[in-house]
């Protein structure tokens, strides 16, 4: 596969700058980072996003998440390692994800088991979380970024 663009930072550095920032607000909240990198990768994987899928297996190896662990987030509703908050975490970005997949956007359900576990702060930055790695997602994938590939 060949990128689509040698330098997307380059030529649209103010987005990419954006996106860096928004990424620092949510690595400053309660969430955890290990929720937050299965969240990025579930996501990525949803979206088919090799370049994504990639980056955050290998940081969350890098923060001590273990094999069993990720290899367990594509199927993680039948998977035994996963915490409470990490499954509504984890819903929740599906559902954000596949938000044309059902025509109420974000079911109730989905929405309340968060909302349960998640004060309003933190649930706001698992919003953005979600946001901001569909974001790099669609990039990456529309560009061709390969996976493993230094971007820029």
């Amino acid at each position: 596969m060949e990128p689509r663009m040698s330098n997307l930072p380059a030529v649209a550095a103010g987005g990419f700058k954006a996106l860096l920032s928004l990424e620092g607000f949510v690595g400053k909240s309660s969430v955890p980072s290990s929720t937050l990198e299965l969240v990025r990768l579930r996501v990525s994987q949803i979206n088919g996003c090799g370049f994504c899928v990639d980056m955050h297996c290998r940081e969350a190896k890098k923060a001590g998440e273990t094999d069993e662990r990720l290899w367990g987030v594509a199927a993680w509703r039948e998977s035994p390692h996963f915490t409470e908050e990490e499954r509504a975490a984890l819903a929740l970005a599906e559902a954000a994800t596949r938000i044309a997949d059902n025509p109420a956007g974000v079911p109730d359900d989905v929405w309340d088991q968060a909302a349960d576990l998640y004060d309003e702060e933190s649930l706001g930055a698992l919003l953005m979380a979600i946001a901001a790695i569909n974001s790099w997602n669609r990039l990456n994938v529309t560009v061709r970024q390969v996976a493993g590939a230094p971007i820029g």
